[in-house]
């Protein structure tokens, strides 16, 4: 067997993988949500009575930051310590290319689904806004036509147009994350005594 294909330092790459799942999604997550809050106060200065409507891309940016922690753990928990006896190192270069890999894999669909979210729900949010308040102003002066769907519209067609841009941009980070954990599953350990 090939000594060098458990090498001291290939532990280091499995940790990379659990900080790049984490640190890349809560990046992903935190624009997302910060970009999406923006939108949503901003929102809510002409139409207070839709904040509760619209705080869906909030939650969903937020959840960006769980598929990070899911694969930081589950990463974590396939890294192995040196052999006691031996001092050899039994975590293979494999294993931790693979980790990195699923580690990256995940942090950088989460930090595209979180700058999309954000984005997305910013404008989203106070079109939305905007449109409701439109549609106020309009009744309070007295026009009750539906010119073109203004009128009576309450913002639900650009509501549901918002919620599945959301919907669609948050499922790029579960794509990450199902590919990082068909990543982590991959399997290749040292045994020094009886050969691989």
């Amino acid at each position: 067997m090939s000594t060098n294909v458990c090498t001291a330092w290939a532990p280091v790459l499995g940790f990379a993988g659990c900080v790049s799942a984490i640190c890349l999604a809560n990046f992903g997550g935190a624009y997302g949500t910060a970009k999406a809050g923006q939108g949503l106060m901003a929102m809510g200065i002409r139409s207070p009575d839709l904040i509760m409507k619209n705080i869906i891309p909030v939650v969903m940016a937020g959840v960006l930051g769980i598929y990070g922690l899911i694969v930081a753990v589950i990463l974590n928990g396939k890294l192995t310590e040196p052999d006691g006896a031996t001092g050899y190192a039994t975590y293979s270069q494999y294993n931790g290319f693979a980790h990195l890999a699923a580690g990256l894999c995940c942090g950088f669909s989460s930090l595209a689904s979180g700058l999309s979210i954000g984005i997305a729900a910013d404008a989203g949010t106070r079109a939305v806004g905007a449109q409701s308040a439109m549609a106020a102003s309009w009744k309070k002066m007295g026009f009750t036509g539906d010119a073109g769907g203004q009128v009576t519209s309450s913002g639900d067609s650009l509501f549901v147009g918002t919620l599945l841009i959301q919907v669609f941009a948050g499922n790029l980070g579960l794509y990450g994350l199902i590919v990082a954990l068909i990543l982590s599953q991959t399997e290749y350990s040292c045994d020094y005594e009886g050969g691989n």
